[in-house]
């Protein structure tokens, strides 16, 4: 059947892989909740967003059980001019290649099979993968230690074709208890429908097709939950690893509420506490520490320390390079990977498809938004000059003090004011990441500051007094950017971001999409100012924003504060 492309359709696609969005198009939304299956956001100014379709984009799509023919048709569906034939073409030779290796388990041991004796040659000639190989057992068959398990995995992903591994996992011990059906808070308890499928989709009926991979959901949609029913379906022992100790003592929490697992069976392994139970939460910060830079890392062992079934990644984006190391010699253990976006400052995404797993779910925050999960959001970033005693500084500093100078700009401190008048009446977050600019504005407003040096004891009380409504105004540094549950939240002010930190913005802006009573609406403010590096930073953080369809409006701060005067 030929194609018939229309003017009116969005998509530009170009023959170095990159597609031009138009934004304008009255098909834009619908193509758009297509093309995040399997392409990556690049850019997105006002008019013409552009995408790019990598062979990692194409390998998750796959792995989440999206066709070539799929990703085809979706391109020629809505492009508004003919899709170059290289393009399709090389589209489904990127797919193909998903799970042309396989690691199975056979009678003497861990075996690559390749699907063909060419690509079979083609590895053992491979730099990267020849002393991984241990032994030929046939023209299309390796034999590979199980301690190599992922580091040929990387290997494999680096040379341009990932292996599907099917080999299983141990099952490790067992760890009795049911999911209740009434918390002890008392509320009735269900799983959400996506909750459901996610964790239906990682156990894979407890077959070698699931136990490994990543769950992509917003802040706020109940990651938690998921956690919880990959380990009720799996029954085991597990280890889960996450930001910071508050994040341990909400997992905790959530644990006791939901389930039937007692206080003594769930273990705290951090600074302050070193317990090994049945299940352990753990802080990646002791998983890396050491005592000086040429050390071991001592804490690491926790990974063989015990008979682990399932190790948990909460906030997978995050994973340090040292606990990538050792997760490549734990490809036997199930892996279940949570994060809001998949997207790694560091540009290893391709580790994270090795050694944890491909990405199985990844459902758009607007779909979310629109089924009433999460709060609905509005994003304004707000721009105002630079002083003029700040602007000779400005413009002999280099290029690092002039993203602290324009983010610092004092100028910001009335558009807070205006901002925190106009929504008196909600929970606000005022968010930074400079902590003199935090404690400036916590002094002049009186708003109780939470920062790295705070107390475990204190910001437990602060988080407890804000969810609580004992206080309505709270200022957080970067350590409120991941994995703090507070509910009621609904405004949030970025008065200063980490340079053009896209995984950041996601993170602050999931702070106050829980899903709230009454009109379900959240509200987040960026600060940026004008013709300065800040502004250009904050174009790359709202990639994250447009990518998951949010609508991001800027405005003048005059005009901004004239309009409620």
């Amino acid at each position: 059947m030929t194609t018939i492309y229309e003017p009116s359709n969005p998509l530009i696609v170009q023959s170095d892989h990159t597609i031009l969005v138009e934004v304008d198009s009255p098909r834009y939304k619908e193509a758009r909740n297509v093309l995040v299956r399997f392409a990556e956001l690049v850019k997105s100014p006002e008019h013409v967003h552009t995408y790019r379709i990598t062979p990692l984009s194409i390998w998750n799509a796959c792995a989440a059980g999206i066709l070539a023919d799929e990703i085809t048709g979706a391109l020629c569906r809505f492009s508004k001019y003919a899709v170059p034939a290289h393009v399709l073409v090389e589209v489904g030779d990127f797919a193909s290649r998903y799970g042309r290796l396989r690691l199975l388990l056979g009678p003497k041991g861990l075996i690559l099979s390749a699907d063909k004796e060419t690509l079979a040659e083609e590895i053992v000639h491979n730099k990267l993968c020849i002393d991984l190989l241990s032994d030929r057992l046939s023209a299309t068959e390796f034999l590979i230690k199980p301690a190599d398990r992922g580091k040929i995995k990387q290997a494999l992903i680096k040379v341009g074709f990932p292996a599907e591994d099917l080999a299983g996992y141990i099952e490790g011990e067992r760890a009795n208890f049911a999911v209740r059906k009434i918390t002890l808070s008392g509320e009735p308890f269900k799983l959400r429908p996506y909750q459901k499928e996610a964790a239906e989709i990682f156990y894979a009926g407890g077959s070698a097709y699931g136990g490994a991979g990543v769950i992509v959901l917003p802040c706020g949609a109940g990651k938690t939950i998921v956690g919880i029913s990959c380990m009720d379906q799996l029954q085991t022992s597990t280890l889960i690893l996450t930001t910071n100790v508050t994040a341990i003592r909400q997992w905790k929490t959530e644990l006791l509420d939901k389930t039937t697992l007692a206080e003594e069976n769930i273990g705290e392994y951090s600074g302050a506490c070193k317990e090994i139970k049945q299940i352990t939460i753990a802080t990646y910060q002791i998983m890396t520490y050491r005592p000086d830079k040429e050390g071991e890392f001592p804490h690491l062992t926790l990974f063989n320390d015990h008979n682990w079934g399932l190790i948990i990644y909460d906030e997978v984006h995050m994973l340090p390079a040292p606990v990538f190391q050792v997760t490549a010699g734990l490809q036997a253990r199930r892996r279940l990977g949570m994060t809001a976006t998949l997207v790694r400052e560091d540009g290893k995404e391709d580790d994270v498809f090795a050694l944890i797993g491909p990405k199985k779910m990844d459902v758009p925050w607007k779909e979310m938004e629109n089924q009433g999960w999460i709060a609905k959001a509005r994003c304004c970033e707000i721009r105002m000059p630079l002083p003029e005693d700040l602007q000779m500084p400005y413009a002999v500093a280099d290029k690092r003090k002039k993203f602290r100078i324009s983010s610092e700009n004092p100028a910001k401190q009335h558009v807070v004011r205006h901002i925190m008048a106009l929504h008196q009446d909600k929970q606000i977050l005022l968010i930074g990441m400079y902590i003199d600019q935090l404690k400036e504005l916590a002094d002049q407003f009186d708003i109780p500051l939470i920062t790295g040096s705070t107390s475990q004891i204190k910001r437990d009380a602060l988080y407890r007094d804000f969810k609580e409504g004992k206080i309505t105004i709270l200022a957080v540094s970067k350590v409120a950017n991941f994995a703090v549950d507070l509910p009621d939240a609904s405004v949030a002010i970025q008065i200063s971001g980490t340079f053009g930190s896209r995984q950041e913005e996601a993170q602050r802006l999931g702070r106050i999409l829980r899903p709230k009573s009454g009109e379900n609406r959240a509200h987040f403010y960026s600060l940026v100012t004008r013709d300065t590096v800040e502004q250009d930073f904050a174009l790359k953080r709202q990639l994250f924003l447009c990518e998951q369809g949010y609508e991001y409006n800027i405005k003048d701060a005059d005009s901004f504060i004239g309009r409620y005067l």
